[in-house]
């Protein structure tokens, strides 16, 4: 039976209903002895049980301000200034100047009771047909000051509008609730209900006492509702993190950290990027004023710089251009990870090496559904004797087959610093998307600093990973604070 499901707290409520007519506000109920709290959590359950409907609608109300009150007691500054024009027209000189004349005068016109005529060179304020009979009459504004400080309803919203506006009034909202038994809470209270006592929660001190024996128990309801609880977790981004730098373990790599702030030398022309590339302009890279420079190992800079004007002993004929040594000091916020692998690989030349990284890079990119001027970067590489690009597609095969992606392509790229060098593809709702670069080194970045073996590398997006893992369309949503959506989410 339904009444059997019920609390006493719930039966009291349904009683008090029908006692009055099948409908009662929290506060009527309240008045009959109940807490507020009670009654409110007891209308709730009733209501998910379908024997209740809470009916909410907004009510206003309105209070003088010290604006108001003044004017009420003084008079609308308008209508103090038509008292004047009664007696005759007045020059803008005679008004003299402040704040309250100028309100007045703006009200006047506004309300058709004045005009302005241009007499012999002076502006003069002139009272119309309109403002004589206006000046005979209260105004609609005064009617309403002094209804709202009697506390009466069912005033004009658009003069009360008006006197929000002009700072007179101010505007209280409240939350009007109305409980009223549905045809199904009307049935249940028609069989009769009755309030006993009863067991609702199983204690050690109830079986010890032996008092279950004497009452009766209220049977558990399985079908009632029961809010969700969303247990704490880390941001979804956070979760992604941890579980590419755990596979990335797991295939037997060490991870490596960098810094935001780098320069020139280690972010672009260490890396064989020539100084004239366009990712170097203002527009797609961040620059630092302070500090704008920063200093670079001599020898290490005397290295890249052969390399770029002529390829030193790399077989390799270099950019063929005049190298400059200040341009490669400037600081600027890294626009990729791929630094932290090159200054690995520089401090610790012997193979073998397998390492990755996972941090924020920097580009001047607008924002948009697929864009974002910051986001992470996921960086690795391997460093062994007979390394090849066959053994590249594997690893980053395996990666994303732990990922969960199952169809995965690769198809030519260009880097400046790589070759031969691919793109990464995934496919996603039945199309493809890029997530990301890789290639093998080129002599120019490693056989300077004795880098001997081949150097895998790869440089993946997270933001886009974590678009279709997440089924997002708009790169945006992943750092919009929607609780109710970081609550629903599942555990990646």
């Amino acid at each position: 039976m339904e009444e059997e499901r019920l609390s006493n707290m719930e039966k009291e409520v349904l009683i008090a209903l029908r006692d009055r007519g099948g409908e009662a506000s929290p506060e009527e109920l309240v008045e009959k002895g109940m807490e507020m709290v009670k009654v409110m959590n007891a209308s709730s359950w009733l209501q998910s049980k379908g024997l209740v409907k809470i009916r909410e609608g907004i009510e206003k109300s309105y209070s003088l301000t010290k604006e108001g009150e003044k004017f009420l007691k003084e008079g609308l500054p308008e209508k103090n200034l038509l008292s004047e024009l009664m007696k005759g027209k007045k020059s803008f000189e005679e008004l003299g100047e402040g704040e309250s004349v100028g309100i007045a005068v703006g009200w006047l016109k506004r309300k058709g009771w004045c005009e302005i005529e241009k007499i012999e060179g002076k502006k003069f304020l002139v009272i119309t047909d309109k403002g004589k009979k206006a000046a005979g009459e209260k105004s609609a504004e005064e009617e309403v000051l002094k209804a709202i400080k009697e506390k009466k309803e069912g005033l004009d919203e658009k003069v009360l509008q008006m006197l929000k506006r002009r700072g007179a009034i101010k505007e209280k909202e409240r939350i009007v609730r109305t409980i009223y038994l549905t045809e199904k809470g009307k049935k249940v209270v028609d069989k009769g209900i009755e309030i006993k006592d009863e067991i609702v929660q199983l204690t050690p001190e109830i079986i010890k006492s032996r008092e279950w024996e004497k009452k009766d128990f209220r049977k558990y309801d399985v079908r009632a509702f029961a809010p969700a609880i969303y247990p704490g977790k880390h941001h979804p981004m956070m979760q992604l993190i941890k579980k590419i730098r755990n596979i990335f373990v797991e295939m037997g790599f060490k991870e490596i950290q960098g810094n935001y702030v780098e320069s020139c030398f280690w972010d672009m022309d260490v890396l064989f990027i020539p100084q004239d590339h366009p990712a170097r302009d203002m527009q797609d890279t961040f620059y630092c004023k302070n500090p704008s420079g920063m200093e670079v190992d001599k020898k290490l800079l005397d290295i890249v710089a052969e390399i770029h004007e002529t390829g030193g002993k790399t077989n390799s004929k270099g950019w063929g251009y005049k190298f400059s040594k200040e341009e490669s000091k400037r600081v600027l916020l890294r626009t990729h990870t791929t630094v932290n692998t090159i200054r690995y690989l520089i401090q610790h030349p012997e193979p073998p090496a397998k390492i990755f990284s996972i941090g924020k890079v920097f580009r001047r990119e607008n924002i948009d559904a697929t864009h974002l001027p910051e986001f992470y970067q996921v960086e690795g590489i391997v460093y062994e004797e007979k390394a090849n690009f066959r053994e590249l597609i594997g690893v980053l095969k395996e990666f994303y087959r732990k990922m969960g992606f199952e169809k995965i392509r690769f198809r030519p790229a260009y880097f400046p610093y790589t070759e031969p060098s691919m793109e990464i593809e995934v496919e996603w709702n039945g199309k493809w998307m890029e997530l990301g670069g890789s290639g093998i080194f080129r002599p120019e970045v490693t056989e300077p600093f004795g880098i001997k073996e081949p150097v895998l590398a790869w440089g993946l997006g997270l933001e886009r990973m974590a678009m279709m893992i997440l089924e997002l369309y708009d790169i945006r949503e992943l750092y919009f604070s929607d609780i109710e959506w970081l609550r629903k989410l599942p555990l990646l």
